[in-house]
């Protein structure tokens, strides 16, 4: 049965949604031990802090979802139009399937993941995503974005406490189909962290300041509301070759200095980057900025749509992590693996909140740039 439009109240400071390749992994193969020497002491620290897990949990997790990665990009692929969505379950220490089809549960088994029968493929909540990105500029001011979310399998529309019968004619009033749309109420109130001075960082030409994500060969990619084209930086120096915000939120700034493949871990060491595999939702993911350090938490939701004062983006991802203005930029991973360069959120790194990144191989086709990887 199809879920109606519904509305329902959610009292915290942010929403909390908790929200597919070439090698099968059977279900009886037990995950390889993850060398804990491998791992940058700041990363294992901050996940057992902000995640709550001993470190043995750790290692276990980042096994895990290391199987879950692959897991979900040969079912997203095997599936075709039958796939629903997927995200990784902690409690269950696997990935959770979406599937139209139930005479597909026993493929999705045979892989090593969970089946779940849901009413919409992911390819509709994506397309009913990209229609309201298309009437965004009717979208009452209320409302502070939408993405999709694979563990309800919907399309979220958060919007302000008390104005969910605002948000649900606005719905009716496009053409999204409203069976896959779900409503909720929230404290959240995106803003870009930008204009705090902090540690790892750089300057751009205003003297503002955000944080290096990613370095490729040339220089490095980070938010492109942090410059412009052809923007100066400084420390290190170099000029913005590209950027892009609103509509998206990256940049790749070109620099003389040398590129490294690593990622500040804020506790006297480093995370080397070995690639860009994208994580599903519901794996855990760390961020690193120059205001805030090194902190962690899991993946929410991915296509978000988010509607900054200064112009609304599309195609974020959407995380439980905390990250405070001048984070901006910032590198997430997950595992060894980039994700994406912080774009904004709501709440600070006291009280909690979320945070949004830019998908790091969007930018990184858009420029035509690689990783440097170690």
């Amino acid at each position: 049965m199809k879920r109606r439009l519904a509305a329902r109240m959610a009292g915290t400071m942010a929403l909390a949604a908790g929200t597919a390749a070439a090698l099968t992994m059977p279900a009886t193969a037990a995950p390889e031990a993850t060398p804990l020497e491998s791992i940058a002491e700041g990363r294992l620290e901050a996940m057992q802090r902000d995640l709550g897990l001993t470190l043995q949990q750790v290692r276990e997790r980042l096994q895990q979802e290391k199987i879950a990665d692959k897991l979900q990009e040969q079912l997203q692929s095997s599936l075709g139009g039958a796939f629903g969505g997927a995200h990784f379950d902690a409690d269950l220490g696997k990935l959770v399937v979406g599937v139209t089809d139930k005479a597909k549960f026993d493929e999705v088994r045979a892989a090593g993941a969970k089946a779940e029968l849901v009413d919409d493929s992911a390819s509709v909540l994506n397309t009913a995503a990209d229609t309201l990105d298309g009437v965004e500029r009717r979208a009452p001011t209320s409302i502070s974005g939408w993405y999709v979310d694979p563990t309800s399998n919907s399309v979220v529309v958060t919007t302000a406490m008390g104005t969910a019968q605002r948000a649900t004619e606005f719905i009716r009033s496009t053409d999204v189909d409203t069976t896959a749309v779900r409503v909720v109420e929230s404290r959240e109130s995106p803003r870009l962290f930008t204009d705090i001075i902090g540690g790892n960082a750089f300057y751009n030409k205003s003297g503002l300041r955000c944080s290096i994500g990613f370095a490729v060969q040339g220089g490095f990619i980070t938010a492109g509301h942090c410059g412009n084209r052809s923007d100066s930086t400084s420390r290190p120096a170099g000029t913005f070759a590209g950027s892009s915000f609103p509509h998206n939120d990256y940049a790749y700034v070109t620099s003389s200095a040398t590129p490294k493949p690593q990622v500040n871990d804020y506790r006297g060491g480093a995370v080397t980057v070995a690639g860009s595999r994208e994580a599903p939702v519901g794996a855990s993911v760390c961020r690193s900025g120059s205001t805030t350090g090194w902190h962690c938490g899991t993946i929410e939701a991915k296509n978000q749509t988010v509607r900054y004062e200064t112009g609304t983006v599309s195609g974020l991802t959407r995380t439980d992590v905390c990250a405070e203005p001048g984070d901006s930029g910032g590198a997430f991973l997950s595992g060894n693996q980039a994700q994406g360069v912080t774009s904004g959120g709501s709440g600070d790194c006291d009280r909690g909140g979320v945070t949004y990144f830019q998908p790091i191989n969007e930018a990184l086709q858009t420029y035509g740039v690689s990783l440097v990887t170690g």
